[in-house]
Order: C-alpha cells, then sequence, then structure tokens
C-alpha cells in the first residue's frame, strides 16, 4: 500500500533542482531498501477526482475510467532513514510543464504526497576496485546516492551532464574521486530532438577521454535512453569490455516522449533483446517530458 509522506522542508540544490525534504508516520516499506538507485512511483490524483483509502492503484484501473486515473511519475529516494521516519525527493523544477514539477515547485511544509515502493537494482559494490557514474539530472538524485554511501578513500569517476555551470550540483566526494560536469550549451553536440544520430552525444564524449583507472570498475550509466543504450553502452561493453555484472545501464527518459510513451519503447526494447524490463521510466531529478533536458513531467 502508499506510504503518505508529508513535505517538513525545501532547499535548493541547483538553480533548477528543489529538493523536498518529507516525514511519515511508516516508512517500513524502506527497512529493507538497501540499493542507492532506489525509487518510488509518486500518486498525483487528478483534480477533482476523490480516491478511495486505502489507495490500490492496481485495483483502481479495473473501475475507474482511464482518464480519471491518478498520474504516476518515478523519482529517487533520497537519504531515507526509517527510524526517523524522513526522507528527501529532488525534482526538477521547469516552469507549468508536467505534473511533478508544478507540485513541487509550489509544495509547502504541510503538503501531502502518497508514493508507491521503493524499487530498485544498484548500489556500490564494495568489492570494485574503482566506480564510474555516469548520467544527467535524471540520474543525479541516484549519482548523489551512491557517493553518499562511498567509503572516503573510494576511487571514482563521475560524469554529470546539465545545463550549464548553475545546473553543478556541489558533491561531496571520496579523496580519490574526480567529477567532470558536461555543459549542454557548450558541449559541441546536438542535443535537439531531430539530431541525426542520438547515440553521438556529450556524455559518450566526455566518457570516451576519461582516464581509465586499472582494476576493476563497477559502472552506473543512466539518462537518456537514445545516447545511453546505444552510445555509452557499446563503447563500455564492446570498446571497454565490460561484462554485464559490471554495469547498470539503462535509459530513464527518452527524448520527445512522455513517461507512458518512454515505458512503452523501454518495453519494446527489452523484447527485442530478450531482456527483462527493470524499474520503469523514472523523473528524479527529473524525467522525461522535456524536448531536451530530461524533466519531471
Amino acid at each position: 500500500m502508499p506510504t503518505r509522506l508529508t513535505v517538513t522542508g525545501s532547499t535548493w540544490v541547483t538553480l533548477d533542482v528543489r529538493r523536498l525534504y518529507f516525514r511519515s508516520d511508516d516508512l517500513s516499506a524502506f527497512a529493507e531498501s538497501g540499493f542507492t538507485d532506489r525509487y518510488v512511483k509518486l500518486v498525483f490524483p487528478k483534480p477533482g477526482v476523490p480516491l478511495p483509502e486505502p489507495l490500490d492503484l492496481r485495483a483502481l484501473r479495473g473501475t475507474v475510467p482511464p482518464d480519471e486515473l491518478p498520474d504516476v511519475r518515478t523519482y529517487t529516494a533520497l537519504f531515507p532513514d526509517v527510524s526517523a521516519g524522513t526522507l528527501a525527493i529532488d525534482f526538477v523544477i521547469h516552469g507549468d510543464e508536467g505534473v511533478a514539477g508544478p507540485w513541487a515547485a509550489a509544495a509547502e511544509p504541510g503538503d501531502t504526497l502518497l508514493v508507491n515502493g521503493p524499487g530498485g537494482a544498484y548500489a556500490p559494490d564494495p568489492e570494485a576496485d574503482w566506480h564510474l557514474l555516469v548520467g544527467d539530472e535524471s540520474a543525479m538524485s541516484a549519482i548523489i546516492a551512491a557517493i553518499d554511501v562511498l567509503p572516503a578513500d573510494a576511487v571514482a569517476r563521475v560524469v554529470l551532464l546539465v545545463d550549464a555551470a548553475d545546473g553543478e550540483p556541489s558533491l561531496d566526494l571520496p579523496a580519490g574521486a574526480t567529477v567532470t560536469y558536461v555543459h549542454r550549451a557548450h558541449a559541441g553536440h546536438d542535443t535537439s530532438d531531430d539530431r541525426d544520430d542520438p547515440a553521438d552525444g556529450p556524455l559518450l564524449a566526455a566518457v570516451r577521454d576519461l582516464d581509465w583507472p586499472d582494476g576493476h570498475v563497477q559502472a552506473f550509466v543512466h539518462g537518456e535512453a537514445g545516447e545511453v543504450m546505444h552510445g555509452l553502452r557499446p563503447h563500455l561493453m564492446r570498446e571497454r569490455g565490460l561484462t554485464r555484472d559490471q554495469v547498470s545501464i539503462s535509459g530513464y527518459w527518452r527524448r520527445g516522449r512522455t513517461e507512458d510513451g518512454f515505458r512503452k519503447w523501454k518495453s519494446e526494447l527489452a523484447a527485442a533483446e530478450g531482456e527483462p524490463q527493470r524499474g520503469g521510466g523514472r523523473t528524479g531529478g527529473g524525467r522525461p517530458g522535456g524536448p531536451r533536458v530530461p524533466v519531471g513531467s
């Protein structure tokens, strides 16, 4: 059943990313959640449509007209503390576009939100010699969560794609870690919807240019699906020789598609490749929905 969260405060992670802090009387659903990419499904009821309590989304699908079903968006849950009943969620704020972003922009202490979950599949492997963490705004929260649990002497290479310098989060990195920020405005790559090759993007170029430490690497690579799945994945697995057990890699959003459209695309890709689908589209800190930047929709 969903967990009810109450807003207790907020802060700005970057110029466009607002972190909301929540409290709940019951965070027991998170008690066994050891994944750093833990995600939750945020439930946004349609205006004027009352919902039964306790809420069961699966049961609703058979009893409520499709246009009255709540909107559901997937976000990364940060820093859950079960005993204190607290966690945080980062939202990309991009005007009045979408569902989750405008809600988060207007949220005040006392506002409530229903979430399902958590799910997840990745956590940094303590046996790895070093860690590769790559993504755009959509993966920023999960990358922050991974960095948060790395030991103080961990070796890591972090690559983040953001709009510009004011989109760079402040990261508390281990001693052996470095971060490369890639700015869309100065990346020298076409990031438009109709570019010829969506795989040939600025993240791939930045990863190609990285120094590559010796030893066994574990990689967490997520972002726009075209660049991640058709650009970064072949580079890591074919050119760098990484095996599947070393890599957590998938698209978190798809350029030019809504979250529902992205889920369909991802299911089709998984079926074509004979792999199970995990997680679905995610919007935390913000995906999908925007024509260029992964924004919460």
